[in-house]
């Protein structure tokens, strides 16, 4: 068995990874437009606010960021003895992580739209 380097485990991830962020970030974009719109219109409030817009923007970086977790893990299983299973069901790991960033998200839609929603009904 080859000995697996630091520079082509990087790359492999980097490989791997990058190009399943955009279904990662479809998911959540698609769980907070889900929640604006059964809180619509009360919710267009919560997100056409400037502090809205940034704390939107500032979640969406923070989910990115824990998106790259993803590489810490990839990588140091792909330079121990089990990378070739690794290899093979490393995509459950992306399937949690979308489930969980997913799960997140949905409790910061609801917080969010959810009392917009609350707000105005009274």
């Amino acid at each position: 068995m080859a000995v697996q380097t630091f520079r082509e485990s990087l790359t492999d991830a980097i490989r791997y990874w990058e190009p399943r962020r955009l279904l990662y970030n479809l998911v959540l974009a698609a769980t907070v437009l889900t929640y604006f719109g059964l809180n619509y219109p009360a919710s267009k409030e919560a997100l056409l606010s400037v502090d809205g817009a940034l704390f939107i923007f500032i979640l969406a970086v923070l989910a990115n960021v824990a998106y790259c977790a993803a590489y810490v893990v990839d990588i140091f299983a792909q330079l121990s003895e089990f990378r070739p299973v690794w290899l093979k069901y490393r995509w459950a790991m992306l399937a949690i992580g979308i489930f969980f960033a997913g799960a997140i998200t949905r409790f910061f839609a609801l917080g969010m739209f959810s009392s917009a929603s609350t707000t105005n009904s009274h």
